[in-house]
Formats: C-alpha cells, structure tokens, sequence
C-alpha cells in the first residue's frame, strides 16, 4: 500500500493505492473521495468541473461524502470547503473536518486498504456543539450514470405454504419516482436501474436488503456494503439504503442509525468497497445469478 501526495483541482489531495485498487482523498476540502479506479481502468465516480456552481451553498464536486440525514436545506448543506486535519493509519488516513458552525457536528472519514481489494470507510459524526442533534450519518457516493447499470439485491424469499406470513422489508419511494418508467427493472432477486434511460430524477429507499449494492460501468463493477443494523431506527421511513438518479449520476446511500447524537458523543457508520472486473453486464437473472452475485459473495466472505 502507497500514500503519495497529489493535487484534485489544484488543491491538495492523496492517492491511496494497493497493486489492484487506486483512490485519491481531498485534504484542502471535504472530507471526499473523488476518485476511485481499478489500477487498469477508468475512474468510477463522477466528478463535476472546478467551475461548478455550489447549490444552496454547498459545493457538490462528486465522488464520495458524508452528510447527516434526514435531508434538510440547512443542517445538511453545510460547506465543507476548508483544510482537513490528516492523520496518517498504519493503512491509510484519517480525514477530519473543522466543526460545522451552524450545527455544531463534525464530520471525519477514516479510509483504509484493506489487501489488495478492499476499502474500509468508516465515517463519523462527532457533536461538538451544546445540544443533542437528531441525525443519521449518511453515506453518499456519486457514481458515473452514463452507461451505468445499478444493482439492488432484494432479501431471499420466503414461501407462504411454508408459514411465511409476515413481510419482511418496505420499499420507500420519494413523491417523484415513477415506477413505470423503463429505469426501473424489477427482477425476482434484484432491482436493477438501467440509468441510460433516466430522463428525470428518481430516488427510491428499501428499509431492509443484503447489505451491498453494484453498479456496472464497461465490464467493472463498483461493490459497496454496509450491514443493517438489526433493530435499529432509520430514517426517510425507515431506509437502510437509498438510490437516486437523474441520467447523470447513480447515487448509492446507506445510512446509520436515527437518533440524538449527545453533546461529546459520536457516531459511526462503517462501509466497505471494492471493484470487481471483467463482469458481464447485470441486467438478466442469468447474469446476476450466475456472474454478479457468486463474485460478490466471494468479495463479502474476505470481510468476516
């Protein structure tokens, strides 16, 4: 594993690498992932240009971030534009924000390469403020939409003869999704969102699922996990894991636990991250059955 300094945008950053996975942090901003690549192949995430305008003051720059949910237009758009705190890890860096002055949290990611193919992110919120703030850390990774392919696994099935009777997760759709759309492909064992043929936004929350979610760009796919937390209370209705796009970009959200975060106390949510090659596009059962989900449960076994 090498860390080496590198500049994103003129400012500074570090590239993170391991002989079979690349990635470059911001330290000037942030903390963000703007970039995450196969050494043999093209970076995954979007990024916008430099000259983008922020929105609602904040400045999306793409890649991967940390936010505190639910949405709202203030406590959640908070800037995130000055210099990092950077600690190096025996594996890789911690990334520490100056405390949100309008709310009093502080955010900070720690990211380490795990071998050669694995990524561990676990990002906290910190209240540095005087009350407690009622949140949910919120991971958001902006991944490339043209040519996309999204990937949700669904829980295994039951059999009602068998004496399932209870349900056993909820999907949650925001007051814009639009289930007739083309995008969405529901399957027996999967969801899958053919992002070529957004033409609006959509976004759409499931309140339980395997943990992990892909996306497929040109014979790589971006493997993101995080486990649900058995009891736990989330929000937006009760999301574990969220989806937006817009035909631009392919969002993959997983959240924390909703609740008070007390004045001194923390949270932490913890992802993992891999890419996985030579993958055959994942839109038919055959292929998510028989390709996708054999080589992600391959990935999950290392992370036991």
């Amino acid at each position: 594993m090498t860390i080496q300094p590198s500049l994103h945008h003129g400012g500074d950053a570090l590239t993170l690498a391991t002989r079979e996975l690349e990635l470059t942090v911001t330290t000037s901003v942030g903390p963000r992932v703007v970039s995450f690549r196969s050494r043999r192949g093209r970076n995954l995430f979007l990024e916008f240009p430099e000259d983008q305008p922020p929105a609602n003051g904040f400045s999306f720059r793409g890649g991967h971030r940390l936010w505190h949910a639910p949405e709202d237009i203030v406590r959640t758009y908070q800037p995130d534009d000055d210099p990092l705190e950077v600690r190096r890890l025996a594996r890789g860096v911690a990334l520490t924000q100056p405390v949100e002055p309008q709310t009093g949290l502080q955010k900070a990611m720690a990211i380490e390469l795990l071998g050669e193919r694995t990524v561990r992110v676990t990002h906290t919120l910190a209240n540095r403020g005087l009350w407690p703030v009622e949140c949910a850390p919120w991971a958001i990774t902006m991944l490339r939409g043209k040519g996309a392919y999204g990937v949700v696994p669904l829980l295994p099935k039951g059999s009602h003869a068998r004496g399932d009777l209870l349900p056993t997760y909820t999907l949650i759709p925001w007051s814009y999704t639009d289930f007739a759309l083309p995008l969405w492909q529901f399957h027996r064992d999967f969801i899958g969102m053919d992002v070529s043929r957004a033409r609006e936004a959509q976004k759409l929350g499931l309140s339980a699922y395997p943990g992990w979610a892909a996306c497929w760009l040109g014979g790589e796919v971006f493997v993101k996990q995080a486990p649900v937390l058995p009891g736990a209370a989330y929000p937006d209705l009760g999301s574990a894991f969220e989806t937006f796009t817009n035909g631009e970009v392919l969002e993959f959200e997983t959240l924390g636990r909703f609740g008070p975060i007390a004045p001194g106390k923390s949270v932490r949510h913890v992802e993992h991250w891999t890419v996985l090659t030579r993958q055959p596009r994942p839109s038919t059962d055959a292929a998510f059955g028989r390709k996708l989900l054999p080589a992600v449960s391959a990935w999950l076994k290392t992370l036991r």
